[in-house]
């Protein structure tokens, strides 16, 4: 197939080109009128797909609720907002929960066909048990763990080995022997629901920890002589930081910053929960407890009136939307995290997060109001098959 626009994100910038796919790989880019198209999108911008490595459902449907059909309808229908891969991420529960929560993730994965069954399940973001009590949030506080080796090798042979990424609070990892235990072996270590200090965080990060979960919520804030999570984060040029980009979990103004700080390690999650899809008002037991959508599109529990957000509804490019058109920032920075940014966060940017030979052909197609036009998943058209 050969897919045909006038702006083409290739290499920082925009470019006339006609992609050429070989199945699901993109074989090779031609100069704009050097070769007939299958497809013209005329001056729509043909972006790489995007990828969410922290959500937690959609469309009704949780990672913890370990039903396959409502994980397979959540893969085929994301691909509306141009996420041609996510990572399905639990929330803080028991034991029997989540271990039922992996296994069906790996089970469902073990027979999903990127493309022919929608986006591509990348693997599982394991958020909690093993947070700080403090910083908890909307996860259950009767469920919160102590970190530990021998279960978290529990969790991972349940999935298969498909746990890529964990977020847990450093300060409770006692000699970081979870954290140095999952360096180890793959599996990337991201500081969240923690309450951590600057200095405790940057050990965390000598330890072999390389994220920051939902950089602002859910830790210790910047003040200027105490720094906090948030100001490792701002500080630490190797540290990856994920963001919510709704203008709710996090001000324009404060996205302006983190991404003049993070550059090329910023990674936007949409951190979005069952209820996206839904209208406002509509309620869910999320993590156990009862959440509600509020005018602001975030879901917020019903039982805490003030400071009560537990996660969003964001579409991925409504998220790009307001990066650059809220936010201000520019729009390299702006899809590079949601694009090669996540994927080197998980380690997959040698055939993810591109527009280039050899890549997958995962594209997102905008429209000028960033709604998606098509997205092309391993190649095949998701929206107009």
């Amino acid at each position: 197939m050969r897919i045909k626009s006038e702006r083409v994100y290739v290499a920082g910038s925009f470019m006339k080109a006609v992609i050429e796919t070989d199945g699901s790989t993109i074989s090779r880019i031609h100069a704009y009128d050097s070769i007939d198209a299958d497809l013209d999108f005329g001056t729509l911008r043909i972006v790489p797909g995007f990828l969410d490595v922290h959500c937690h459902g959609a469309y009704g449907f949780d990672t913890n609720d370990a039903d396959p059909e409502g994980l397979k309808n959540w893969a085929r229908n994301i691909v509306q907002e141009g996420v041609t891969g996510f990572n399905a991420t639990t929330v803080t529960q028991m034991k029997p929960v989540l271990l039922s929560a992996v296994k069906n993730v790996a089970e469902v994965k073990q027979h999903h066909q990127p493309g022919r069954d929608g986006a591509d399940i990348l693997g599982i973001h394991f958020e909690g048990p093993y947070l700080n009590p403090k910083h908890k949030g909307s996860q259950p506080p009767e469920a919160i763990a102590v970190p530990s080796v021998e279960e978290f090798k529990e969790y991972q042979e349940a999935a298969g080995g498909l746990i890529h990424l964990i977020t847990l609070a450093p300060e409770l990892d006692q000699d970081h022997a979870l954290t140095r235990y999952c360096q180890s072996t793959g599996v990337r270590v991201s500081i969240g629901h923690s309450d951590a200090t600057y200095e405790e965080a940057m050990l965390a990060a000598a330890n072999g920890a390389v994220s920051i979960t939902h950089t602002f919520n859910a830790q210790t804030p910047f003040r200027h002589r105490d720094n906090g999570i948030v100001g490792a984060a701002l500080r630490l040029g190797n540290l990856y930081s994920e963001i919510i980009c709704d203008c709710a979990h996090s001000t324009p103004e404060a996205l302006n910053i983190f991404f003049a700080c993070k550059k090329d390690k910023a990674v936007m999650i949409s951190d979005a929960l069952m209820c996206k899809g839904f209208p406002v008002g509509s309620k869910f037991i999320f993590g156990g407890h009862e959440v509600e959508i509020w005018p602001d599109r975030c879901a917020h529990l019903t039982d805490i009136p003030e400071h009560s957000i537990a996660g969003s509804t964001m579409r991925m490019n409504e998220g790009l939307r307001n990066l650059v058109e809220k936010a201000m920032v520019p729009f390299d920075a702006a899809i590079n995290s949601c694009t090669i940014n996540p994927a080197s966060l998980l380690g997959l940017q040698d055939h993810l997060g591109k527009i280039q030979t050899g890549y997958d052909c995962d594209l997102a197609v905008l429209n000028d109001d960033y709604s998606v036009a098509e997205t092309f998943c391993k190649g095949i058209p998701q929206l107009h098959p």
